[in-house]
């Protein structure tokens, strides 16, 4: 049987935009019905809610501070590979049509083709913009409300074109293709009825709006500005760009619908696989945009995966760490030791086995060009399906019991009678930053003012971490032999103690 996967994503779409995930006011009926033919997860996180961090991990399956985009603008190293390069390498094709924002340019990219993917498909937001006579045009959303706005226009119309050739050029043959949409990240732009659907929508009333982040770390208060004191209905109103967003997020589900109406029609046991890159505040906990968070608005996105079990929801926590090993394993690779995240196989195809008992999320900035946005703001997070923990390195840190606050309003980081729950969740976190060899890893993360007793010391924890990707280079040396390493963990002081240095 042929191996096909076909990978759509979009940019800023947060789970409560799709109707599939209870929001009936949204209109979305390709990605509904995609769920209804598939598994949706409740309790997906990003792994850093940032455009190039989050995609860095999902096209990686290594965790930002390891594949080292870290921010926006970075891009990763030589030495990291693409899930696009490890398929490839393995006789797999692999397309990649529209946004990349991962070779270290600006918002656009590029426009060159990096290894591992169909020369041929390739298209960036630089392409795009080199094929337009008014660039300009593309960057206003009030473009959407002159007379003879089209669809043909829009970079989603465009890239969805050329996945429908990719499809029909490999429909028998093995391939990966991933179709990255920016919309409805702004412009926002869209045609008619798009533009005017959701003219004067606002949110339900939530908590949320009224939060007074008394309780919570500095950097939001900043973040708030002058939302911090705003009624909470101004908070939530209505506005040009939630109609904007909101209309071209019904216009890139129409553009996925085509492509779902010819995977059905060609190949209809290819595994699809939907989600977003993060999500938007939207003026919960008086904060828009995404940014150092792990709030849901903006960490918590739709994952949607069609080819297995029909109809199930996951509540079981799961992750955009997992899906390069998913990919892989999917097409019987193995999966190399280099990988942070885990195969979610077994799980497409019985949604009842529990992949992950807790997942990861961080931020160090939001972009190297941006001296705003906080700055940099470094953030470690691990969620449950119960609990929440962040450790704000240079701030206030927060723990939600999700059961009983499910709009994370209440911080319950120093409450006693949470301490040993936030211990045991602590655990969780620092025992992930030492196994992913996390680079901003010490002391400074155990010493929080909730942390009674801990004594720092000068040498952390005593572990070297070596590097293993050993599929594209070769076994590292040990520093004190200069021979290949043995065991890639390892006391520093392992040969001094033994006596031979």
């Amino acid at each position: 049987m042929k191996k096909q996967v076909v990978f759509l994503m979009t940019d800023t779409t947060r789970k409560d935009m799709l109707g599939c995930y209870g929001n009936r006011n949204m209109i979305t009926p390709n990605l509904d019905s995609l769920a209804e033919e598939g598994i949706r997860y409740e309790n997906a996180y990003t792994c850093q809610p940032v455009c190039g961090p989050a995609r860095s991990a999902i096209f990686t399956g290594m965790f930002p501070h390891s594949n080292g985009t870290v921010a926006n603008g970075v891009p990763f190293g030589d030495n990291v590979k693409t899930v696009g390069q490890r398929l490839t390498d393995h006789g797999i094709q692999c397309g990649y049509i529209g946004k990349w924002h991962l070779d270290g340019g600006d918002y656009f990219g590029l426009g060159k083709c990096p290894e591992g993917w169909n020369a041929d498909y390739w298209y960036d937001m630089k392409n795009y913009l080199e094929e337009l006579s008014d660039r300009v045009r593309s960057r206003r959303s009030g473009e959407c409300f002159r007379p003879g706005f089209s669809e043909e226009f829009t970079y989603a119309h465009r890239c969805t074109d050329r996945a429908v050739r990719f499809l029909k050029q490999f429909r028998d043959e093995d391939f990966f293709l991933t179709v990255s949409y920016d919309e409805p990240h702004s412009p926002s732009l869209c045609p008619a009825p798009y533009n005017e659907m959701y003219k004067g929508f606002r949110f339900e009333s939530s908590a949320s709006f009224q939060d007074d982040l008394e309780d919570k770390p500095l950097l939001q208060r900043l973040w708030a500005g002058e939302l911090l004191d705003a009624p909470g209905q101004q908070v939530s109103q209505p506005s040009e760009y939630l109609s904007l967003l909101l209309g071209c997020n019904s216009f890139v589900d129409h553009e996925i619908g085509r492509v779902l109406s010819l995977i059905r029609d060609i190949m209809p046991e290819a595994l699809v696989i939907f989600t977003s890159d993060h999500g938007d505040m939207l003026g919960a906990h008086r904060l828009f945009s995404k940014g150092p968070t792990a709030y849901k608005e903006a960490a918590n996105i739709p994952l949607i995966i069609r080819g297995g079990e029909k109809g199930k929801v996951v509540h079981a926590p799961a992750s955009h760490i997992d899906l390069v090993p998913t990919i892989l394993d999917y097409f019987g690779i193995p999966i190399p030791k280099l990988l942070e995240g885990k195969s979610m196989l077994r799980q497409i195809y019985d949604a009842e086995v529990a992949v992950n008992q807790a997942v990861f999320t961080e931020f160090t900035r939001y972009e190297v060009d941006h001296d705003g946005f906080g700055g940099l703001q470094p953030m470690r997070a691990v969620t449950s399906e119960r609990y929440k923990l962040v450790v704000n390195l240079l701030d206030k840190d927060e723990f939600y019991d999700l059961q009983h606050d499910p709009e994370e309003l209440v911080n319950r980081i120093d409450d006693p009678a949470c301490l040993d729950t936030i211990r045991e969740y602590h655990g969780l976190l620092i025992r992930h930053m030492n196994d992913t060899r996390d680079p901003y890893r010490g002391y400074q993360w155990s010493l929080r003012t909730w942390n009674k007793g801990f004594v720092p010391s000068w040498e952390n924890e005593g572990f070297t971490r070596q590097r293993e990707n050993e599929e594209y280079e070769p076994r590292q040396l040990d520093y004190d032999t200069g021979l290949p390493m043995v065991n890639a963990v390892r006391s520093k002081y392992l040969y001094e103690m033994e006596g031979k240095i």
